[in-house]
């Protein structure tokens, strides 16, 4: 798993890994059988897993939009470029981020920071080579 991914990075193939969907299962460790169960595989948090485990210390977020925003659709909408660790944490607290939308995102963020990561970018595909650049995107870091 990991060592596969780690040696395609070391050799600059870009790795897009850790999907929605899937079948969740478990080693039954008393039969010796994977196990299926009642669960769901969120992409944006198995994808902060992977990216620890691999020690990436960027995490690009890939979503339907350029910029994360504080109330999404409405007329005070506001962008942010760039985005603290904690003010993300109190962001989400405060409820700015929709369930199965922006919310798994921006715990994924807060996971991966939290586990030593140094920068997350969220953005869209269309943004992302000018994202990685600082150009685009939403900026989440320590702090």
């Amino acid at each position: 798993g990991k060592r596969v991914i780690k040696l395609l990075v070391e050799n600059d193939i870009v790795v897009v890994a850790a999907g929605g969907g899937g079948i969740p299962v478990y080693i039954d460790r008393k039969n010796s059988w994977y196990e299926g169960i009642d669960a769901v595989i969120d992409k944006d948090l198995a994808s902060a897993v992977l990216a620890r485990d691999v020690g990436a210390q960027e995490l690009l977020i890939l979503t339907a939009v350029e910029k994360v925003a504080l109330n999404f659709k409405k007329p005070e909408q506001k962008l942010l470029s760039r985005l603290s660790l904690s003010d993300a944490k109190r962001f989400m607290a405060q409820g700015h981020f929709p369930p199965g939308s922006m919310e798994p995102k921006i715990q994924a963020a807060i996971n991966f920071l939290e586990w030593g990561g140094e920068r997350v970018i969220i953005t869209s595909i269309e943004k992302s080579a000018d994202a990685v650049r600082g150009k685009a995107g939403t900026t989440i870091v320590p702090g």
